[in-house]
């Protein structure tokens, strides 16, 4: 294809290129090995990438309400709009479920949706491995299992929010749903197996060194995945296992500017195990693939590139993460990952402990954007936020060409350490060495004697707002009252997302 090298300088220039390729398998008629010029032809091995590129384009484009609705209730989060049109992201803020509110059923839809797709093209992807040879057998293999771990991360994903889920193996998905949900450990455990099958088949590096698919997983965002369901499991040896070979592998190294790590500096770098890629492609019109970011924005702000474009409020650090950083000084994560309002500055300074702030807390940022008042939200996560002045010229709106980080060689280091202060075994590295790479690199004085509680506080101030990692491990840990916070009383009950009532509707999952 005379336009593939084009498409493969990053990644996400490839996306635009495939949009219904994995949907095409469907209408395939093969004829002695040959496809009529409306089909694929199995028979062109440089061809098959382009499933690929597909499932990678599903895994992209993410729906805006999926990371909101998996973090909103972590007490590093809360619902903006209180009172609002937005009012069931709210209640599910507060752990009042409804389960008629559209956005439970869109992200079911949105995760199994891309599931189904991603599935699909490893499927036609073997379809050309039936007539590959050479190293395109070894090529499609490799696709193969990349198809795997971008599979495994949705399931995981969606057994978080709901526990027991269907597991969907292969395209003909009506299989699969007749088969009944699986618990929430059988979910994790296929996740982890799936894993095992994929990682002799990936690429030995890190995403930022491939030159084939830029930014592409792994085995090293394979072995982070199956870390991430042992540690659901609360398997901890198998984590600290997974973590070490990782680590081990010299290959990741922590970001040197936390605050730059989440802005355009920080894409695909040596900390990146998977990120989620986008581009308006350095050019003021034409295509872009961009993730909808305006619900972390703030709805009134005063940027330094007066055309940047604000949001809509939906995603607000909590006072009591705002308050936790303080008590520790940690002032380069923590003007990271809050953009302050004058109402929340003023809102903080009401508790008698808090009357008199640290100077680098203001609601001005680093780059010289002011968040003004707004009704949604005291503050905006930013972690989500895209300095105007990074904005490329032309595109206004908010986060334009931002990537979405998923999962962080930080991460990693702290899941090592957990799983060591639950009485893991490890030869790397001790949990206090762990503990003290991350906070080194944001000026955090070392700590010795490092117990789980001190790794939770260390996740909270490393993690907050990504992925409800903070959410998933208070629940994991049954430490219900650290989500009782705020006038929120948080029980067992809550744990999981009740089933979207369209999807009982629809489905046996009763």
């Amino acid at each position: 294809m005379k336009n593939l090298k084009q498409l493969l300088k990053p990644l996400a220039l490839m996306l635009v290129a495939f949009m219904t390729i994995v949907s095409c398998s469907d209408k395939l008629e093969e004829n002695d090995g040959q496809l009529s010029a409306d089909d694929l032809d199995f028979t062109a091995s440089e061809d098959m990438i382009l499933p690929l590129i597909g499932a990678y384009s599903e895994t992209y484009s993410r729906g805006w309400e999926d990371p909101l609705l998996i973090g909103v209730r972590g007490d590093d989060v809360n619902a903006g709009g209180v009172g609002d049109a937005q009012g069931g992201f709210t209640n599910a803020d507060l752990y009042n479920y409804d389960n008629g509110y559209w956005m439970y059923n869109q992200v079911w839809e949105n995760f199994y949706g891309d599931i189904t797709d991603i599935v699909n093209s490893g499927e036609t992807i073997l379809k050309y491995k039936e007539f590959a040879s050479g190293d395109y057998v070894n090529l499609a293999d490799q696709y193969i299992a990349e198809t795997k771990v971008l599979s495994g991360f949705q399931h995981l994903q969606m057994s978080r929010l709901w526990g027991d889920i269907f597991i969907i193996t292969n395209s003909n998905v009506s299989t699969d749903i007749d088969n009944g949900v699986d618990t929430k450990e059988e979910v994790m455990l296929y996740v982890s197996e799936l894993m095992d099958e994929a990682i002799p088949f990936l690429a030995d590096m890190r995403p930022n060194e491939r030159t084939d698919v830029p930014g592409g997983v792994t085995k090293y965002t394979a072995l982070a995945i199956k870390a991430l369901a042992n540690l659901e499991l609360e398997n901890y040896q198998a984590v600290a296992d997974i973590t070490e070979e990782i680590i081990s592998s010299n290959k990741f190294s922590l970001y040197p500017d936390f605050y730059e790590l989440f802005k355009k500096p920080g894409k695909l770098s040596n900390e990146s195990l998977f990120e989620l890629q986008f581009s308006d492609y350095n050019t003021d019109t034409g295509s872009t693939n961009n993730h909808l970011y305006a619900p972390f924005g703030p709805s009134s702000w005063t940027p330094a590139v007066s055309t940047a474009s604000g949001g809509w409020g939906f995603y607000e650090p909590s006072l009591k993460y705002i308050k936790f950083m303080i008590d520790r000084d940690d002032e380069t994560r923590l003007v990271t990952s809050v953009c302050f309002t004058p109402r929340g500055i003023a809102e903080i300074m009401l508790d008698p402990s808090y009357s008199t702030l640290p100077s680098y807390i203001s609601n001005v940022t680093p780059d010289g954007d002011v968040f003004n008042d707004y009704t949604r939200a005291m503050f905006a996560s930013g972690k989500h936020y895209l300095p105007s002045n990074q904005l490329t010229p032309g595109r206004n709106d908010y986060g334009s060409s931002k990537n979405f980080n998923v999962i962080r060689y930080s991460e990693i280091l702290l899941m090592y350490a957990e799983a060591l202060t639950h009485g893991a075994t490890g030869t790397i590295m001790t949990a206090d060495q762990a503990v003290n790479i991350v906070r080194n690199r944001v000026g955090m004085d070392p700590i010795s004697g490092v117990t789980t509680d001190d790794v939770m506080d260390e996740k909270f101030a490393e993690l907050g707002m990504e992925w409800g990692i903070r959410y998933f491990d208070m629940i994991r840990l049954n430490k219900y009252n650290e989500l009782s916070y705020e006038g929120r009383t948080f029980t067992a009950q809550d744990e999981l997302l009740p089933y979207p009532q369209a999807q009982l509707d629809l489905l046996p999952l009763e």
